[in-house]
Formats: C-alpha cells, structure tokens, sequence
C-alpha cells in the first residue's frame, strides 16, 4: 500500500480504506479460484495494483468517460483505475465466468459504485465507449478488429478515443502496422521500480 500511496499521495481517506482491502481480498478469492499466479500475490500492489494505475499517469479521465476493459481476469487494469476514478464509468468482461465472479465479488466487498462485470467474449459487447483497455491479453491488431465498433466518435477527453493497452517486452513487430498512429510510453518514466523496466503503454487512436 505504501507504493500506491507514494505515487497517488492525493487519496480521498475512501479511496485508500478500498485500495487497503483489495490485498487480503485477492488472497482469500486466490486460494478458491487462481486469477492470479501464487508466487506473484505478495507483489499485488506492484505488479498489478501499480502497474494498472500507470494508465492513470498517462491520461486522467474526465467525469463522464466510459470505459471498457477487456480481459480484465481478476480485475485489471478495471478495478485499481474504477477506485481512483469514481466519477468514471467502467464496465469489465471476460470470457472466463469464474474470473468474472471474483472481480464482480471484489467490487462488490469494497463498495465501488463505478464497475460492471460481464461474462462475454470482446466480440460479444455491443455498448460504446471512450477508451479500450487491456492488459497484455491479445496483440493490438486482434483487439482492434474486436474493439473497434464499441470506440465511439465523440471524445471529452484530452486524447483521441481509442486503445490503451499495458504490454511488456519487445513489441517492434506487434506495433509495426500502426507506427503512424500510435504513442509508446515506458512505465519507468513513471515508476522507479525495477519491474517496469520493460513495462509499456501503447495508446493506439481510433478514428
């Protein structure tokens, strides 16, 4: 929780009170349904917490944005970003029922007001939206032909509506066909910690 608190000092006391309950939560739901590796839980606020949140460095969501996550599995980047945005509407789907069933329980347990959880594949969501989020669950190319109906034309935020999309690694032949349009950014530029090193975010427009 410290990290959380050393990047986002400016926390309502509600906002830190749910962000402080998602690390027993997740270990409790981990140990009946694994949405997240075993090993990886004690890093629950780095390596997935803060690492949902860089998003909110890269761009600060306007009251009224919609936002779809797809592939959210236990609830990222959807749930850190839905806590620090309450005025920001996010609906969440996965294609896997049982992890749907821990993310909706999650919310549910610290009273976020903002999230709705669906289980149904990208290609199944017929609602409109601001902006698509993912967390490394398909290349860009596929998740733009899956996502591109529910982008809608008219933005209020400072960004293009499109993708933004929270990938590792080399990505030169993933992002090849959009060089043009799209903005890599490195996590580090945000977080010091050694875990972002090779952490990126691709923001991808669409018009």
């Amino acid at each position: 929780m410290e990290l959380i608190n050393k990047y986002f000092p400016d926390l309502s006391t509600n906002q830190k009170s749910q962000f402080e309950a998602l690390y027993p939560l997740y270990v409790d739901w981990n140990q009946k349904i694994n949405v997240i590796s075993r090993k990886d839980i004690e890093n629950l606020y780095e390596h997935h917490i803060l690492h949902s949140l860089a998003i909110a460095q890269y761009i600060h969501f306007k009251p009224g944005t919609r936002i779809l996550d797809v592939g959210t599995g236990g609830g990222f980047p959807g749930i850190p970003l839905a806590i620090l945005f309450p005025e920001v509407k996010f609906v969440m789907i996965d294609s896997i029922g049982k992890k749907i069933k821990v993310a909706s329980s999650i919310a549910e347990a610290i009273e976020l007001k903002n999230a709705e959880f669906k289980h149904l594949r990208a290609e199944e969501e017929k609602g409109q939206f601001d902006f698509i989020l993912s967390r490394a669950v398909m290349p860009l190319g596929d998740l733009l032909k899956m996502t591109k109906k529910n982008v809608q034309k008219s933005a209020i935020n400072a960004l293009p509506n499109g993708i933004i999309s929270l990938k590792g690694g080399n990505l030169d032949q993933e992002i090849r066909p959009f060089k043009k349009m799209i903005e890599v950014v490195r996590i580090s530029d945000y977080f010091e910690e050694e875990y972002f090193k090779d952490k990126k975010i691709i923001y991808l427009p669409v018009v």
